[in-house]
C-alpha cells in the first residue's frame, strides 16, 4: 500500500488551513468546496465500513505519533497541525485530535418507489441528524430535504447522524415538484386528523415502502405538501403532552411502517 503524503502546517495564515477552518465552522461551506469535515474516529469507522474513504486526514501533532495505523492510512494525504491550530479547527468543546475531510458525494436521482423521508423545513441540526439515523435503522434509504431544512452535510448534522449518512441517498434543497415523482404512499402526521398510528398498524393500513413527511418544529408540514398526502396519522399520547419532538415522532412512525408486515 502506498504511504500517504504527509504535510505539516504550523501557521494559521496557511491558505489550506484557512479553507479547512471555513469548512469546519460554516454550515454551508461544504457546498462551495464540495467536501465536508468530520471529527473523531467514529464517523471514520462508519465510512470505512461502507467502503467510503476520506481524501484528507488531519491530526494534532501530539497525537500523530500514536495514531493507529488504520487512521493514518485511511486517506491519501495527511496534515499534521500544531495542537493549538487543531483546537482552532475543531468544533468540539474537547477536540478529538483527529479529523477527516471527505468529498461530497454526487446527489442521486430521486427513486420513485423507494421508502422515503421528506424533511420540510426541519431546522434543528440535532433533529435532522437523529431522523437520518432512524431512517437508516428502519430501512428508509432515501431522504429528500426541502428548501429551508438544515444543511444535511453540516458538522452538527453529521455528528447527530452517527454515520447514517453513508447508508442513505440524500437529496438537498428539493422542491415540491420533485416530491411529485414519488409513487409510494405519502403519509403525514397530524394532531387532529387520520387514524391513530397503533390502530393503523393493527388494521393493516400501513405499507412499506412509503414516504413519511416531517415538518418544521413549530409550524409542521406546509399546506402544499400536506395536500399531496395520501393519508394522515396521529400518534397517541396517553400522558397528555401537546406534541412530540419531530425526531421522536419520525422514529415512531418509521418503526411502525418498517414492522407493519409483522403485525
Amino acid at each position: 500500500m502506498t504511504s500517504p503524503q504527509v504535510l505539516n502546517i504550523s501557521s494559521r495564515d496557511n491558505a489550506l488551513f484557512k479553507d479547512l477552518k471555513r469548512l469546519a465552522h460554516s454550515n454551508t461551506e461544504y457546498r462551495k468546496q464540495q467536501r465536508f469535515w468530520t471529527e473523531g474516529d467514529h464517523l471514520l469507522r462508519a465510512a470505512l465500513g461502507r467502503g467510503v474513504r476520506p481524501t484528507i486526514g488531519l491530526f494534532a501533532a501530539s497525537y500523530w505519533l500514536e495514531a493507529p495505523v488504520p487512521y493514518v492510512q485511511a486517506a491519501p494525504k495527511n496534515i499534521v497541525l500544531g495542537d493549538a491550530l487543531f483546537d482552532e479547527l475543531s468544533t468540539l468543546e474537547s477536540p478529538a485530535r483527529l479529523g477527516f475531510v471527505f468529498d461530497l458525494p454526487q446527489e442521486p436521482a430521486i427513486q420513485a418507489g423507494a421508502a422515503t423521508v421528506i424533511l420540510d423545513r426541519v431546522q434543528d441540526a440535532g433533529n435532522v441528524g437523529a431522523i437520518l439515523r432512524s431512517a437508516s435503522a428502519f430501512g428508509f434509504k432515501q431522504v429528500i430535504a426541502l428548501k429551508g431544512t438544515a444543511a444535511l452535510w453540516s458538522t452538527k448534522v453529521l455528528r447527530a447522524g452517527m454515520g447514517a449518512h453513508w447508508g442513505l441517498q440524500l437529496v438537498e434543497g428539493a422542491s415540491l415538484d420533485q416530491v411529485d415523482v414519488l409513487t409510494v404512499p405519502l403519509l403525514v402526521t397530524s394532531s387532529h386528523r387520520g387514524s391513530y398510528l397503533h390502530q393503523a398498524l393493527l388494521n393493516k393500513e400501513l405499507s412499506m415502502p412509503c414516504a413519511w413527511a416531517l415538518g418544521h418544529e413549530g409550524q409542521g408540514v406546509c399546506a402544499e405538501l400536506e395536500a399531496r398526502a395520501s393519508g394522515h396519522v396521529r400518534i397517541a399520547q396517553p400522558g397528555g403532552e401537546e406534541s412530540l419532538n419531530v425526531a421522536t415522532a419520525a422514529a415512531i412512525c418509521m418503526h411502525a411502517s418498517s414492522t407493519a408486515h409483522l403485525a
